[in-house]
């Protein structure tokens, strides 16, 4: 434009140059060249200045037009206000001139290039476009169209580029690029294909058109011929502009066509480039791609994203996401997933598949409470469901596994009509329920649910099961009776004679029979038991089998088969060859054989130096010494045993037996010393009488007859006539004592100590008050009385109160205080169970005062001890685990947890099984974690807190993971289904945090 300007300007100064070249150096001409080359040099303030000094000028009518021109443009070139204004004022004064086609032209630029379109639009207006050059007027008119483009003016707009689209100029791309914009806006495709196709030879718009024309392509469904154009274009192009886009179209175009591979190859070029976001419709089609191609892994990543809303897509999503964690072998992802569809009512026959497959996936994995509520909700949902019939028979299964039981026998007996498979799956989870109950001592409860299994014959086999347990049940409460009749229900089924429960039964019943006093049937029971199990791989209770066996012999004085029996245990290396030993001697004794007897008595005494009957064993062969008069050798076995043993319920008769074989040997000081301490320390022994009486011949040997008096005194005090008043209030008190009149009792027993206070019961008077106080919860007076019993060194009360003493400590938590007295206690068991309640206290006295060696020790001395009592071995091993955390040592309490869980189903497991996955966790073993829950949880679900902690875990390890999804999930099915209302708050609270 500026060379267009300057060649006119010059051919006007050269045919003036010529006509005034006189008159040049000295007239307003010089002033003019010198303003134009101001102009020309863009000195434009200046040459406005210049210029508007000249329109005062006396000009002619073509230098006014000049003037006015090149002042208006100067002005315009300067951002002058009102310039614009000047442009006009020079078109509307000079309507016929051409310079006013310039003018408009430079106007219209002016607002062109400042963006204010529409002021551009009237000055382009201005311009009349027939008489320019092509170029200009092409210029001119895309301009135009491009500022009525901007402002929305697309009809106008349109019209612009159409005109400039005739001719072939530098602006036709463009005119075309947009006028494909307006078409493709207005949904006329076929003319913005064309448009943009003309647009797309242009190098300036080769990078821009493929991502319009791709999109016109998708618009219209025109899916071939955009994979056709698209393809080569990224293959072959750089610098496209929403190259990412283009990818988009594409996967969305193989979608359509089922082109499932390139399809997901799309879709994930647009993620990869992280320039834009899919929209949840995308994400939900791009992860359908991964899963038709079997790269289910992949799916899973799209999926678990357009699952997270409660609607179609998310229903849809949630089911494929299920889908794909099956393949993936992830069951518990998979069950999530199912069960979020199905929660979802958006479409009823995703809803119904969705729960069938959540029911399945939980048998399958064998979640199986899960599994049960799945399949009861589809049956009561879909009774006639296209899957009722194939849930109903994987209900029985679900039901029969799993391990809540009550709530299982609850769905059951909500059924209206029940098939064979459902009967013989309550049959079994009665019978579960039942032995849950009797390990829970809730001996009742175990019988009624016994009965339940009894009355519902499906299965013989568990009929007899069911039988053999309710009569262990009875036999637990020593109801003999009812024991006994249930035993031999069993037997009378005639069950096949290898039978595991009917061999069971032949030792249980030999047992009641035994207890009852029935020994002739004992004997019979017990035969029947040993023969049968004798060449079994498993020998339960054999030992103690041939052992009572022997006894029943014995009690029926059958000698010689009970001498066999024992010798058998002593040859088949009983575990009770102790006292196979001992009864053995017993046995001789009996026969005569004494020698024989006392090498029996000899082999308890030199290799069981623990066993229980030790005690036994030394004062049997005292007696039998003495029986054979060897009255030294007598003498030393009763003062080892006073020695050894000064607890022994033995020791008043092993004194009296030291005494007769001290007055055989004359030693008639020791004699009348042992009747002493008898009369002394226990005068109310059965033997206190014969005492006093060996005290009197002895004393008289000595002549010191005098001192007889004084106890025969005591003897009198300690021991008096049977129907005296004494006697009488002391039974009285110990009466309401063991009636549970505790209350009733202490008040008795002080009285009695009021008015009798030199009394023989002293000591048991006041082990029954502290006794009767603890039971009515009043543990610091009860402490009292048993601290006052140990002070009472001799008294044979003493060992019970140090006893008790322990255990109350204990209790108090004065684990220091305890110690002392849990240690003698361990000492002075006189069997299993205190041995069990002075380790326990030990364990838990040790683990509390931060002695974790200590604790594990005692731990382990627990749990060699066996099961003692309900639930001793596992309460044991969970707190050797804790200590063991508690010394840094966490390979070796991860150890110790998973023997609990693998061996025990009861609380201490389930609290072994979160402690266990809290571990993983902490070590951030998240996976580990979560697998342990989930290949170990379904067992623990009756104890719903534990079970509750555990699942609240796992969505800690899903978040960590950074499994978003899987954790809303796993924390709306706690929410749902927990039993324990703390864990359910804790879930709602953690879900909150997540929304």
């Amino acid at each position: 434009m500026k060379k267009t300007l300057a060649l006119l300007w010059m051919a006007i100064t050269v045919q003036l140059s010529f006509a005034q070249s006189g008159l040049y150096q000295t007239g307003s001409q010089k002033i003019l060249d010198d303003n134009f080359e101001l102009f020309d040099k863009q000195l434009f303030s200046a040459s406005k200045y210049e210029f508007e000094e000249l329109k005062n000028k006396d000009l002619s009518k073509n230098d006014e037009v000049f003037v006015d021109f090149h002042h208006a443009i100067s002005a315009l070139k300067i951002n002058n206000p009102g310039a614009s204004d000047l442009v006009y004022n020079f078109i509307r004064k000079h309507p016929d001139h051409p310079k006013i086609n310039e003018a408009a032209h430079i106007l219209g630029n002016y607002f062109f290039e400042g963006r204010n379109y529409r002021e551009a639009i009237p000055a382009y207006q201005k311009v009349d476009v027939d008489n320019i050059w092509p170029e200009q007027r092409a210029e001119v008119l895309f301009k135009m169209g491009y500022a009525q483009f901007q402002l929305q003016d697309y009809n106008n707009a349109l019209v612009n580029f159409n005109l400039v689209k005739r001719e072939r100029t530098e602006y036709t791309p463009d005119a075309n690029y947009y006028a494909g914009f307006i078409h493709m806006e207005n949904k006329r495709y076929e003319e913005a294909i064309s448009n943009f196709k003309e647009a797309d030879k242009s190098n300036f718009y080769s990078g821009k058109v493929p991502y319009m024309l791709s999109g016109v392509y998708y618009r219209q469904g025109l899916y071939d011929d955009l994979i056709a154009y698209a393809e080569p274009v990224l293959t072959n192009r750089k610098n496209l502009d929403r190259k990412e886009e283009i990818h988009l179209y594409l996967a969305e175009a193989y979608f359509e066509k089922r082109n499932f591979q390139k399809a997901g190859q799309q879709y994930d070029e647009f993620v990869n480039t992280r320039k834009g976001t899919l929209e949840r419709p995308q994400i939900y089609k791009a992860g359908v791609a991964q899963y038709e191609v079997q790269n289910y892994q992949r799916a899973t990543d799209y999926f678990k994203v357009s699952a997270v809303e409660n609607d179609k897509i998310g229903q849809v999503s949630s089911y494929y996401l299920g889908h794909s964690y099956l393949k993936l072998n992830n069951p518990q992802f998979a069950s999530t997933s199912f069960n979020a569809a199905y929660k979802s009512d958006a479409d009823p026959n995703i809803k119904e598949e969705a729960l069938i497959n959540y029911a399945k996936v939980n048998l399958e994995k064998g979640s199986f409470q899960e599994a049960v509520t799945g399949l009861d909700s589809y049956l009561e949902i879909y009774p006639r469901g296209q899957y009722a019939k194939e849930a109903e028979d994987l209900l029985a299964d679900a039901l029969i596994n799993t391990s809540n039981y009550l709530r299982a026998i609850e769905q059951i007996e909500r059924m209206p009509s029940k098939s064979t498979r459902i009967n013989a799956a309550y049959q079994k989870v009665s019978f579960y329920q039942g032995i849950v109950y009797y390990r829970d001592k809730r001996n009742d409860l175990a019988t009624a649910y016994f009965d339940k299994a009894i009355n519902t014959p499906a299965d013989k086999d568990l009929v007899n099961q069911a039988l053999f347990w309710k009569a262990e049940n009875y036999a637990a409460r020593e109801n003999l009776p009812e024991a006994i009749k249930s035993y031999e229900r069993l037997q009378a089924q005639r069950p096949r004679s290898n039978d595991p429960y009917l061999i069971k039964s032949h030792y249980g019943l030999g047992y009641a029979y035994f207890n009852s006093q029935q020994y002739v049937k004992s004997e019979a029971q017990f035969k029947l038991y040993t023969d049968k199990i004798q060449r079994a791989e498993d020998k339960e209770n054999y030992d103690d089998a041939i052992i009572r066996l022997g006894d029943t012999y014995y009690v029926q004085k059958k000698f010689s088969d009970a001498l066999n029996t024992f010798q058998r245990a002593v040859r088949e290396g009983n575990n009770y060859t102790d006292y196979a030993h001992f009864r053995s001697g017993v046995v001789y004794n009996f026969q005569n054989n004494n020698q024989e007897a006392i090498n029996q008595l000899n082999r308890v005494i030199d290799n069981f130096p623990s066993s229980l009957y030790l005690e036994d064993a030394i004062f049997q062969k005292a007696q039998i010494n003495m029986e054979m008069t060897r009255y030294a050798e007598a003498k030393s076995g009763f003062s080892r045993l006073i020695t050894s043993r000064p607890n022994s319920q033995f020791i008043p008769f092993a004194l009296e037996g030291r005494a007769i074989a001290s007055y055989s040997l004359q030693q008639y000081e020791e004699t009348i010393n042992d009747y002493k301490k008898i009369l002394e320390n226990h005068p109310n022994s059965t033997n206190s009488e014969s005492a006093l009486v060996g005290l009197q011949e002895a004393l008289a040997l000595q002549n010191r007859s005098g001192e007889f008096s004084n106890y025969l005194s005591r003897y009198r005090n300690a021991n008096p006539d049977n129907k005296s008043l004494q006697n009488v209030e002391f039974e009285a008190a110990k009466n309401l004592f063991f009636s549970n009149s505790h209350q009733q009792s202490i008040r008795a027993f002080e009285e009695y100590l009021k008015n009798y206070p030199q009394s023989a019961n002293r000591a048991e008077a006041i082990y029954f008050i502290g006794d009767a106080h603890s039971k009515l919860g009043n543990q610091t007076e009860a402490l009292k009385y048993f601290y006052q019993l140990d002070g009472l060194k001799e008294s044979p009360q003493r060992l019970r109160a140090v006893q008790r003493i322990a255990a109350l400590e204990v209790e108090n938590k004065n684990y220091v205080k305890a110690l002392p007295y849990l240690r003698e206690s361990s000492k002075s068991a006189r069997n299993k169970l205190e041995e069990y309640e002075a380790f326990k206290g030990l364990m838990d006295s040790h683990y509390y005062t931060n002695k974790y060696d200590s604790a594990v020790f005692y731990a382990d001395r627990i749990i060699n001890l066996g099961n003692v009592m309900a639930d001793a071995i596992p309460s044991a091993m969970l707190l050797k685990s804790k200590a063991f955390f508690q010394t840094g040592n966490v390979n070796a309490a991860e150890d110790a947890l998973m023997t609990l869980i693998n061996e025990y189903k009861t609380v201490h497991g389930a609290e072994g099984l979160y402690l266990l996955a809290e571990s993983y966790n902490k070590k951030k073993n998240f996976n580990q974690s979560n697998d342990a829950i989930f290949d170990f949880a379904a067992p623990f679900s009756a104890h719903a807190y534990w079970y509750g902690k555990c699942f609240i875990l796992l969505s800690d390890n899903y978040l960590a993971l950074g499994e978003d999804f899987q954790a809303k999930a796993t924390l709306e099915s706690v929410v749902e289904q927990a039993q324990d209302e703390g864990i359910k708050k804790l879930a709602q609270e953690k879900l909150a945090q997540i929304k």
